[in-house]
């Protein structure tokens, strides 16, 4: 059930990263407000078990293997959920990960340089080849997940924090490009979220976010509502903004 006014009847979404965490968290949700939802990652076993979630309750769901970092996969994504649901009207950029969690001294030239390629040349993968097929329908959305890092920085995780800052900036030059297209551009900052991925890399860093009394360690289901309210604003609305669930100021 899903708030009133948030319905996704007859739209069609693309998330990525949508096997697990925040990715999958919104593709139900989104499913359940009634849009038709291509999930993509890299793990098929795990998607394959969200379709299933989604299409058990009458929703309308496609897995597409997807590796962010890969062009021709994106390509193959996009042209795939084009082909099963007759167009695209949403793209929640969500795949993402911290591959280096040491100091800039001790840091892997090769685990910094993937950190940059998966967070941001992956998501300006999603994003440029999302803009045909949204403009085709007159208007859309995309939908970032940034991250407050990207505004803030942190010591030990210094890779990430640049490729979102980078992303946050991608969001707001996008926003300016699309407006006159009527496709809205807005980044989504969660905060911490009990994910696997964020988990393990806490356990890396002594100064992780979880530890910090202030702050909403919250659930995956928790973004959901954030992404909801964006996904259903008109397509004149809110763009080149961010959105935080974060307590302290991004």
């Amino acid at each position: 059930m899903t708030p009133q006014g948030q319905s996704l009847t007859g739209k069609v979404a693309v998330i990525t990263g949508a096997s697990r965490g925040i990715g999958k968290a919104i593709a139900i949700a989104f499913a359940q407000a009634g849009a038709s939802v291509c999930c993509a990652a890299r793990s098929t076993s795990d998607l394959d078990d969200v379709v299933k979630a989604i299409e058990a309750p009458g929703g309308q769901a496609l897995a597409v293997q997807t590796d962010v970092t890969r062009l021709a996969d994106i390509e193959r994504m996009y042209q795939a959920t084009a082909d099963a649901f007759g167009g695209i009207d949403i793209v929640v950029v969500n795949a993402g990960g911290n591959l280096e969690n040491s100091s800039i001294a001790d840091s892997d030239p090769a685990n910094w340089a993937a950190t940059i390629e998966l967070n941001l040349t992956g998501a300006y993968y999603c994003a440029r080849n999302a803009i045909p097929y949204l403009q085709t329908r007159g208007g859309g959305k995309i939908i970032t997940i940034g991250s407050g890092i990207g505004h803030n920085g942190r010591a030990g995780s210094s890779a990430y924090a640049c490729a979102k800052a980078g992303l946050w900036m991608l969001t707001r030059v996008l926003a300016q490009e699309l407006g006159p297209h009527n496709i809205s551009v807005n980044e989504l900052i969660p905060g911490p979220v009990l994910t696997p991925g964020a988990t393990q890399s806490w356990s890396q860093q002594d100064n992780a976010v979880n530890t910090i009394d202030s702050e909403w360690v919250k659930e995956p289901e928790a973004v959901v509502p954030l992404a909801l309210f964006l996904a259903t604003q008109p397509d004149q609305g809110p763009t080149a903004q961010s959105f935080s669930l974060m307590r302290r100021d991004v």
